[in-house]
């Protein structure tokens, strides 16, 4: 066979097409022929044929391989052989077991405490190359502006709302003084801020404060991007914040770049490997550069003062004499409520735009996309891998969850994935949820990071920028998204938004009969008839929620966690009955010893069981105070409705131990007897309201 480029152009198209043992042939065939055993082609083919022998189950030809090629004088050679070398012999002492569900299913796993681990893909030659944004990102600099405009106006115009009011005889002054008093307590808050959250870091999470030195002896190659960004940008070197806690994270502060605080856990070295951790720290950088730390820092400023000018109005409305002035209070509390709203759901959208940006600029400063691709699926599999290890979720992960580089709440379905995973493919079809259903759309609203699946599918389109090999072959998972029974994915979408929001829109048609009924009515008849159609309404919603929610679940089928969190037809409406069998390990409620909910885990991954008492919230605290103490720990037997929004969770229908002790929860008892309770009490109330009014 020729040396030409065509061989070996063959031997990586059928490796990447998973044609282990033609790969293997036409690679070992092309090194044996090659006559220069010096040149780029030689050694890139050697790195694809340990792949190709990893794929082929030839682990000790793949590290035999490897071994060979850590002795090379090519730095970058030596990196990846010994990154290849750790990921080889952690799978040769922890081989996959299979074993089969009561349908017959083949579920996969890994002994206790393995860590899924593949072949790492190439790093960009030349770091600082200027890649094309994704398109999936809005402009950073138009997201920023748009939102810190339109709450920089709320909030001028509830503070002239309130000083107006107060100041009515002089309405001038009042201005003067509104248009003032925005200023001055914004930009105090805005200096200030950084120093209270220095406050809040050393007193909740015990962060120490670090020179570059020691970020140097945990990740040499994170201190070289600090360096080197803050060379090229001008900046001063951010201060550098480590916490002592092992759930991975990493977060930004601050209100200027020159006085940027840069935080991490210590659980982000521990799960993750230098060239990964560098990529981490240069998305933090990312954020100091773009200045979008203190947009962020100042826009939730402003949303606390719109919350703290409604809970003023709201509390001294009651306090003026004055019909006029109490009316306009109530007036501006309704006013700064809604402002409150609009406001959070613009951060949530700054937030989730500037991690795009921060994401692309760590790709174009350390040329190594596919680090941070590994990285965001290693920082879920340590949260989720943390989780288990501890009865009650961690204080540093829900406290920085706005600030953070992960959404945690993200993070068991992906943890899920990459713990068992034998490559990227696998952890890619558990993200299929997150880039086309509908419902990951309309949950992405509510949260502050972009989805994994679509963060990912963008690093990934900066590898093919880069000329590199991608990891996570999100063409593939998109391809097979493509190919997604979409009628069954939208058909039903807006008729099951309605269906989720049945009981609030069953009231709005309640209100608006009652509306055309005092057009002809009495006033005493308009109420009734306006109690009575949103009861009844109100009551109908609720009973058509409930039958969708929870279908019978009599042959619920036998399935793993796995299984169930890559299904990307999940719904958080349509519940999916579903057998588990595994050990409850934990609470499920962060910071709550009486909390009724738990954490359960099967051979495949970890989900949470939410617990719903006969006896209502009494029931469940009760429960969670005598009863889930003595649970963690034990196997059990589950059954209950699975349900996917940005996190995945079991509503319980029973559980049972290894002991024999059985536990019933009641969640569609509960809606039932609401919904019907709704209904007859629509029915009773008129008459006695009619009785009242004659």
């Amino acid at each position: 066979m020729s040396t030409s480029s065509d061989g070996l152009k063959a031997g990586i198209d059928a490796l990447k097409h998973q044609r282990y043992p033609e790969a293997v042939q036409l690679l070992e065939a092309f090194c044996h022929q090659c006559q220069n055993r010096q040149t780029k082609e030689y050694f890139q083919a050697q790195m694809w044929l340990a792949k190709a022998y990893q794929g082929n189950d030839q682990l000790e030809d793949a590290i035999v391989l490897c071994q060979q090629l850590s002795s090379s004088e090519n730095p970058q050679l030596q990196e990846w052989s010994a990154q290849a070398l750790a990921s080889l012999r952690k799978r040769k002492t922890q081989p996959e077991k299979q074993s089969q569900t009561p349908t017959g299913e083949t579920t996969h796993t890994v002994e206790e405490g393995a860590t899924s681990s593949w072949a790492k893909a190439g790093r960009a030659a030349k770091m600082g190359v200027k890649l094309p944004v994704a398109g999936m990102a809005a402009k950073l600099s138009l997201a920023s502006t748009t939102t810190l405009g339109l709450l920089f106006g709320m909030v001028l115009v509830l503070c002239l709302a309130l000083f107006l009011i107060l100041e009515s005889d002089n309405p001038v002054a009042g201005l003067a003084i509104a248009v003032t008093v925005t200023l001055i307590v914004n930009t105090l808050i805005f200096f200030i801020s950084p120093v209270f959250m220095d406050w809040s870091q050393r007193w909740l999470y015990k962060t120490r404060w670090v020179s570059l030195n020691e970020v140097a002896r945990h990740s040499p190659e994170a201190a070289r991007v600090i360096q080197r960004v803050c060379a090229d940008k001008q900046l001063k070197e951010p201060r550098l914040g480590i916490i002592p806690d092992q759930n991975p994270t990493a977060f930004t502060y601050g209100s200027l770049p020159n006085n940027a605080r840069l935080v991490v856990s210590e659980g982000l070295f521990s799960y993750l490997d230098d060239d990964e951790a560098a990529t981490v720290y240069a998305h933090e950088l990312g954020h100091i550069v773009h200045w979008d730390f203190a947009v962020m820092t100042v826009a939730s400023t402003l949303i606390q003062i719109t919350y703290l000018i409604y809970i003023f109005a709201r509390r001294y409305a009651s306090r003026f004499d004055d019909d006029r002035v109490r009316s306009g209070l109530r007036s501006a509390a309704i006013a700064a409520y809604v402002f409150y709203l609009i406001g959070t759901y613009l951060v949530l959208y700054l937030s989730r735009t500037r991690e795009y940006f921060a994401d692309h600029f760590a790709a174009e400063t350390t040329g190594n996309p596919n680090a941070l691709s590994r990285a965001l699926v290693k920082i879920a599999y340590g949260i989720f891998t943390e989780s288990q290890k501890e009865a009650e979720p961690s204080r540093l992960v829900e406290g920085t969850r706005a600030l953070g580089i992960y959404d945690p709440r993200a993070a068991a379905s992906t943890g899920t994935a990459y713990s068992i995973a034998l490559g990227p493919q696998q952890v890619g079809r558990v993200m299929l949820w997150d880039m086309f259903n509908p419902w990951a759309w309309w949950m992405e609203l509510n949260s502050t990071h972009p989805l994994t699946g679509k963060r990912i599918r963008a690093l990934t389109n900066y590898a093919e920028q880069l000329g590199l090999e991608r990891e996570f072959d999100m063409a593939r998972v998109v391809a097979e998204g493509r190919r997604l029974n979409k009628n069954r994915l939208y058909r039903t979408f807006f008729l099951d938004v309605a269906i989720y929001w049945a009981q609030y829109i069953g009231v709005g048609i309640g209100l608006l009969i009652g509306a055309t009924a005092a057009t002809w009515a009495t006033a005493e008849m308009a109420i009734i008839t306006t109690v009575t159609a949103s009861l009844f309404c109100f009551g109908i919603g609720t009973l058509i929620k409930t039958f969708v929610m929870y279908p019978n679940f009599q042959r619920a089928p036998h399935k793993d966690v796995l299984t169930l969190m890559s299904d990307p037809y999940a719904s958080p409406l349509r519940g999916q009955p579903v057998n588990l069998q595994g050990e409850l390990i934990g609470r499920g409620d962060a910071g709550y010893r009486f909390g009724s909910d738990m954490q359960f885990r099967d051979r495949t991954g970890m989900i949470f069981l939410r617990y719903s008492s006969r006896f209502g919230p009494l029931g469940n605290f009760l429960f969670g105070a005598t009863q889930v103490e003595p649970l963690i720990g034990t196997q059990s037997r589950t059954k209950g409705w699975f349900r996917r929004g940005i996190a995945p969770w079991v509503d319980l229908i029973r559980i049972q131990n290894e002991a024999g002790k059985r536990i019933d929860s009641y969640h569609r008892f509960w809606h039932l007897l609401l919904g019907i309770g709704a209904i007859i009490l629509g029915i009773v109330l008129p008459i006695f309201l009619i009785s009242m009014f004659a």
